[in-house]
């Protein structure tokens, strides 16, 4: 017999998805302990789970799932090829509906981007900042910013210029970071300056002192005085998305958290090792949080402080998540270990947001104009 944490490490399945699926009447355990409501699995069931696992890899849907593992179950072969075929149809229909609807969406940008090459980059710009606080400021967005090629206009870091203030941002769809300091010398309307990662670190490495960083932009170019010395090189010829409108998220739960402990119970403690769905991701590893009566974070095993695998009190019920707990999130471990480091306080706000789904805000009490973002991992699955 398999514990779940053993079920779930050797099918592929999560603690939480084996909860789940147990619920929904899918896949339920052999024996339930009845004196601590432990699962527990019988060894044929191991090859039923996996098979599971790659069902809902394929996107198949819970009530055809139940009818090919009862005919898997029951050698029914006719059963199982029928139901098989037909979900690849319904998949072969709905990427060629993608396909259709992407072709529309590329013809309205092709008509809103109309002329198709863009204007020469002629903005003007001039500013001076405190070096130490654009520094601060880039190292607590640098680690966000984008690597994939398909995506260019997220592989740098957006100066966003306006009033005297300068916000610097940065994403990579699955993370985004905002940081501001204080600009002297633009008297203009708003501008936005792409400026690619390489250059971004180039211009970090002049930033050792306490004197007066120059940011200049003229045209396609970008510089930035130090001193004596200067970097400078050519901006991205994107646009950035609006990061004001990701950044509006409904209010949540806030917790403070004493950092080092926390980077102590992600380093340490259990975690989920899901495969990626997009190409080009490899296996991550997920880091389960919830919240404890708005007091406490804790990194749980997979979906839930209790049985063999969490690090919980045990004293909260093990289905609904009652007894204080909050629900259940699931993020990528060394992203977040990433966003720890850059919030670079010893204690910062974790901010739950109303509902798992919603991405989780790492934000620093003192400043407000300094936090990150990330989007949560499904743990469904």
């Amino acid at each position: 017999m398999r514990s779940i944490g053993e079920m779930a490490r050797d099918s592929g399945l999560g603690v939480s998805a084996l909860r789940f699926y147990d619920r929904a009447g899918v896949l339920g355990p052999a024996w339930v302990d009845p004196a601590s409501g432990y699962r527990w699995y019988a060894p044929e069931q191991l090859d039923e789970a996996r098979l599971l696992a790659r069902l809902r890899r394929a996107g198949m849907p819970l009530a055809d799932i139940r009818l090919v593992l009862a005919g898997w179950s029951g050698e029914d072969a006719d059963l199982v090829r029928g139901l098989l075929q037909a979900h690849l149809r319904r998949l072969e229909q709905g990427l060629a509906e993608a396909r259709s609807e992407f072709s529309t969406i590329r013809e309205l940008l092709d008509h809103r981007e109309n002329p198709m090459t863009a204007s020469p980059l002629t903005g003007t710009v001039h500013l001076s900042l405190p070096a130490p606080a654009l520094a601060a400021a880039l190292d607590a967005v640098r680690f966000a910013a984008g690597r994939d090629p398909e995506l260019p206009m997220l592989g740098g870091v957006l100066f966003d210029i306006e009033g005297d203030a300068l916000r610097v941002v940065a994403t990579d769809r699955y993370r985004l970071a905002v940081a501001r300091t204080d600009a002297d010398g633009h008297a203009g309307s708003r501008e936005q300056v792409v400026v690619p990662a390489p250059l971004v670190d180039a211009m970090r490495a002049l930033l050792s002192g306490d004197e007066s960083a120059r940011f200049a932009v003229e045209g396609d170019r970008v510089t930035l005085e130090a001193g004596e010395r200067q970097a400078s090189g050519q901006r991205l010829a994107h646009d950035f998305p609006d990061y004001r409108r990701l950044v509006q998220l409904p209010p949540g739960r806030r917790v403070v958290v004493e950092v080092p402990a926390l980077r102590e119970a992600l380093e340490n403690g259990p975690v989920h090792v899901a495969e990626d769905r997009e190409p080009g991701r490899s296996a991550r590893d997920i880091s389960v949080l919830t919240t404890v009566d708005d007091e406490t974070v804790l990194v749980c095993g997979d979906g839930a402080p209790d049985e063999d695998t969490g690090t919980g009190t045990g004293n909260e019920d093990r289905d609904t998540g009652t007894g204080g707990l909050g629900y259940h999130v699931g993020v990528d471990r060394g992203f977040l270990l990433e966003a720890l480091a850059a919030g670079d306080r010893d204690r910062l706000v974790l901010e739950f947001g109303p509902a798992p789904t919603a991405p989780l805000a790492i934000r620093r009490a003192d400043d407000e104009g300094a936090f990150s973002l990330l989007m949560p991992v499904r743990l469904d699955d």
